[in-house]
């Protein structure tokens, strides 16, 4: 699968939910053009794209069986899911290991080893930001025009 089969597979396990869909969408744009403005390596880009496509995917079922979101809780429950969910997408065991630890560790803000996880840590960060109302220091983020 390329990444466009990978988000249309996403998009259709989040079952309508417009907030999920938006927030995977806005996280994988922004550690895509992270990513590329970085220079990231063609395989560590894909991993990083397939990695913030799918970072929440236990939130459905973190929802049903929780009855909330909690980014633990979603770190505990998202390997297995991500896993299942890649079995068929053609990737090698490499690749599908490096998702599923991304999505793992994504609200886990130390020991970070990789570019791949400081991206998907800091776009899911923005857009978390983003979504709570927060501003974001604008010289940090932005540039002024």
């Amino acid at each position: 699968m390329n990444i466009s089969q990978i988000m249309e597979k996403m998009i259709a396990f989040s079952n309508g939910n417009l907030h999920d869909i938006n927030h995977l969408m806005c996280v994988w744009t922004y550690a895509k053009t992270i990513g590329e403005l970085e220079g990231l390596d063609r395989r560590t880009q894909e991993t990083l794209e397939i990695a913030a496509i799918t970072h929440d995917i236990a939130c459905p079922l973190c929802r049903e069986k929780y009855g909330n979101t909690n980014g633990k809780r979603q770190e505990e429950e998202g390997g297995p899911l991500v896993r299942s969910f890649l079995a068929d997408a053609g990737l090698s065991a490499e690749q599908v290991d490096r998702v599923a630890y991304l999505v793992s560790h994504h609200h886990t803000y130390t020991d970070i080893d990789g570019i791949d996880y400081q991206i998907l840590i800091e776009a899911d960060y923005i857009v978390n930001a983003s979504e709570s109302g927060k501003r974001l220091l604008r010289s940090t983020f932005c540039m002024e025009t």
